[in-house]
């Protein structure tokens, strides 16, 4: 066996799963032939052969949703191509729904799907129960039917795509393995390996790690972070049950945590219990191979008594077996897919939360792209290995993050719900002053921040579908903001220091607007790709000739911070550090703010004296902050960078004198309600890598003409030169009752066209606004856009809006 073990490849793949095995399907499939995927056991014995085998088309985005559509195209013909079987059938998927909440929750993600372009039927009790007659339907508000489900037999789906692999040229080789990453200069430059006493190493320029549980380990050896953790997975097998037919749909309730699918005649039944049980072991054993976990039927009770009400069929079949197969979870229920930042040429293809067999197909394709062409072929930021931190390596947090993770399959997803493990990890030095003044908080990138603030005595409201009981509080701090004065703690954001000599000519090539600026000029900028879509938007402030201050979003920090120091090149002298413990920043925003300051500081803080984009070190009481004449909520305001040791210092002088002004807290849902007002665009909403800055309407932040030429201006020129098809628009909804909360299908002139970016309760209109994008096959003239008739679908429901190119 170890001699068919070649010296170099292009590509190695570690792991012998239904990721592995798609990722070098798709690498063969585009052309890349020098491909080898090892396997330290057998193909399928981690986690694949124990897979349930259920194949959705329905996820939260649409870039996800076309993933997993994708998969099942692939299953559907891939017997065809390689003679093997896959087991896939179209069977469909029936979802039910116990209360009517869940029901319109089902009807605003079926909304989306329908804009992703999803076949679906909602349809009565009555005729959920011909469609499976097992079902007890008495107690339920309705269901939903997708004929375009099915399932599929997780060993030959995988048998078959390593077959495809192979005859294009791969080569795939069980008993091997892979014991370490060699590197070169930050890149994969080969890797080590083992069998039987033998042992070698390949040279090869890309790695990829489709380890499933072991994922972690192998990627800690290599210094990269890959945060998962196993749990304990359950489902029952049946013995043959009276008029289970192979047509049986897959069923999925998920008010009882369950799901359902035919199998011999019988059933699987299994499903993501509320609280899950964590696989309690240091380092997953090496040869934990077609092995499974002790049965457990207390931790399964609760699938168990909620599948007999549901299926009554249940309470007298013979069951088979309780299978306990430990399956792999993320902190945050999203899959890790792409290259790492520790190391280039280290792609991850793991994490797949339960969900691999529905969505290995399309993963292992959107993985071989990216090797291919260097970049993602879309926006993929909610399952980029770069969305976690360092503090993500944590064991007890991962396991103890595994507790609730596992269950949010099927849990109730509120709007902005948040999760409530490992919390709080990261506070601000003002966590407790806001804490005891009322806050609720919210996190990113694990950072605890005041989304509002409650009055005196009064409880957190519970979550909702519809319009939300802490929509008062924020309007009130809304008020302030824009008839007083307002503080926001917003320490959270990531903060660099880019120095040395050639640290502007790092950042004019990464950068779409001209940097080269006076000191003390703070630049707001986009730094793209070379599709001309946002990586990130960012403001740089030059503090010196050679120094740069970046601010970027909270949940960024990695993204950024990789992005660019990867584009410093071997012979550039510049140093990147992520100061952001090291320092606070506390906006002080409203009419007001500037008396405010002025009573606090005897420096000149007028419009004359700081002008708007600069920044100037100045005195705040006994402390120091950078005050910079910016305001992401629209109207007058200032960002003040302090110390973190100096935080609570600035605060507290602040609101020493800020009875006389008026002064209020404030959080983010405010921030975020006033920045749609004002048209401010946000990364991971409006921006991302599927948009240019033409598209957002943000060509004023672009220097085409600059000197130095940047990542995207070709994509940005032959974009002016064809016109643009797709415009950011405004929106205030027609009817003052609408509550959208985002991502909500748009409808242009009866067409979809998208969905809404973003969406906030403007107290100044007293309704509704969002922000989304308006789509045509021809360039997007103003006029055509406010002359179209525009709908937005909440929860099936289409409520009239009324396009602005700007709100005044």
């Amino acid at each position: 066996m170890t001699s068919a073990v070649p010296s170099s490849a292009r590509v190695v793949i570690v792991g012998g799963g239904i990721a592995g095995a798609s990722t070098a399907y798709h690498l063969t499939k585009l052309g890349i032939a020098d491909v080898v995927l090892l396997e330290q056991g057998r193909l399928t014995c981690g986690t694949t052969w124990h897979a349930a085998g259920l194949v959705g088309q329905t996820r939260a985005t649409r870039n996800a949703t076309r993933m997993s559509r994708y998969g099942i195209e692939l299953y559907a013909t891939l017997e065809q191509e390689t003679g093997l079987a896959t087991g896939w059938k179209q069977c469909g998927s029936l979802n039910v729904a116990k209360t009517a909440e869940r029901l319109k929750l089902i009807k605003r993600q079926m909304a989306r799907a329908k804009s992703f372009g999803v076949e679906f039927e909602f349809i009565s009790p009555a005729d959920a129960q011909r469609i499976a007659p097992i079902l007890r339907t008495d107690d339920l508000a309705g269901a939903v039917w997708i004929p375009g489900d099915g399932k599929a037999n997780p060993t030959d789906l995988t048998q078959s795509l390593a077959k495809g692999a192979r005859m294009r040229g791969a080569t795939l080789i069980e008993g091997v393995k892979v014991t370490g990453v060699q590197r070169h200069n930050g890149h994969v430059a080969g890797v080590a390996w083992s069998s039987d006493g033998a042992s070698g190493a390949i040279a090869c320029e890309t790695v990829v790690n489709c380890g499933g549980q072991w994922a972690r380990e192998f990627g800690r050896a290599a210094g990269v972070n890959v945060p998962l953790c196993s749990a304990e997975h359950f489902y029952v097998v049946t013995k043959s049950i009276a008029g289970i037919t192979p047509s049986l749909p897959v069923i999925r309730d998920p008010d009882g945590f369950i799901y359902y699918k035919e199998e011999v005649g019988g059933l699987v039944m299994g499903g993501f219990e509320p609280v899950a049980k964590p696989w309690n072991v240091a380092q997953i054993p090496d040869h934990f191979e077609f092995q499974l976990l002790p049965e457990d039927w207390d931790q399964f009770e609760i699938l168990m008594r909620n599948a007999i009400h549901r299926t009554p069929c249940l309470e007298t079949a013979e069951i088979r077996l309780l299978l306990n197969g430990p399956e792999s979870f993320t902190p945050d229920g999203n899959f890790i897919l792409g290259e790492a930042p520790e190391l280039g040429g280290y792609f991850v293809c793991a994490g797949f939360n339960s969900a691999g067999i529905a969505n290995a197909g399309g993963a292992g394709r959107l993985i071989a792209e990216w090797i291919i062409d260097g970049e993602p072929p879309c926006d993929v930021f909610d399952i980029d290995p770069r969305r976690f931190a360092s503090l993500h390596a944590n064991r007890r947090h991962l396991a103890d993050r595994a507790v609730e993770t596992l269950g949010l399959h099927y849990a109730m997803r509120w709007p902005r719900e948040e999760l409530t493990t490992v919390r709080p990890l990261r506070r601000s030095p003002l966590y407790d002053r806001l804490q005891a003044k009322g806050a609720v908080f919210g996190t990113k990138l694990n950072w605890e921040r005041a989304n509002y603030f409650l009055p005196d005595g009064a409880p957190a409201p519970p979550y909702t579908l519809g319009t939300p009981a802490w929509l008062p509080y924020v309007l009130e701090e809304q008020r302030a903001c824009r008839e007083d004065v307002v503080v926001f703690d917003q320490t959270s954001f990531s903060k660099f220091i880019l120095k040395g000599r050639d640290a502007l000519a790092v950042l004019q090539r990464l950068c779409a607007n001209d940097i080269d600026v006076p000191v003390d000029r703070i630049v707001y900028t986009a730094m793209l790709n070379a599709r001309g879509g946002f990586e990130s938007d960012l403001t740089i402030t030059r503090i010196a000739g050679d120094t740069f201050f970046i601010l970027t979003g909270s949940a960024q920090t990695t993204r950024d911070f990789a992005w660019i120091e990867r584009h410093i090149g071997a012979d550039e002298h510049a140093a990147l550090v992520d100061v952001t413990s090291a320092s606070s920043v506390i906006s002080v925003m409203g009419p007001r703010s500037e008396a405010l300051l002025a009573r606090l500081s005897s420096d000149d803080v007028s419009k004359a004296g700081l002008p708007f984009a600069t920044a100037r070190e100045i005195d705040v009481g006994h402390a120091r902050a950078r005050a910079a004449r910016m305001s992401y909520v629209g109207g007058p305001g200032y960002e003040l960078n302090a110390a973190t040791d100096q935080c609570v210092t600035l605060y507290e002088a602040l609101w020493s004198v800020g009875g006389e002004f008026g002064l209020r807290d404030a959080g983010y849902y405010t921030i975020d309600a006033l920045r749609i007002e004002a048209g401010r665009r946000a990364w991971g909403a409006e921006l991302s890598p599927d948009e240019t800055p033409f598209e957002a309407g943000l060509a004023y932040a672009v220097k085409l003409d600059k000197p130095a030429p940047f990542i995207g201006r070709e994509a940005l020129l032959a974009q002016r030169a064809g016109g643009v098809g797709k415009r950011l628009v405004q929106f205030t909804f027609d009817d003052p009752a609408a509550f959208p909360w985002g991502g909500e299908p748009i409808l242009m002139d009866g067409r979809t066209v998208g969905e809404l970016t973003s969406a906030g309760y403007s107290r100044k209109y007293g309704r509704a606004i969002g922000m989304g994008y308006a789509r045509a096959e021809v360039p997007l003239t103003d006029a055509a856009i406010l002359a179209a008739r525009y709908e937005i679908d909440i929860a099936g429901e289409r409520f009239a809006a009324t396009p602005h190119l700007r709100l005044a």
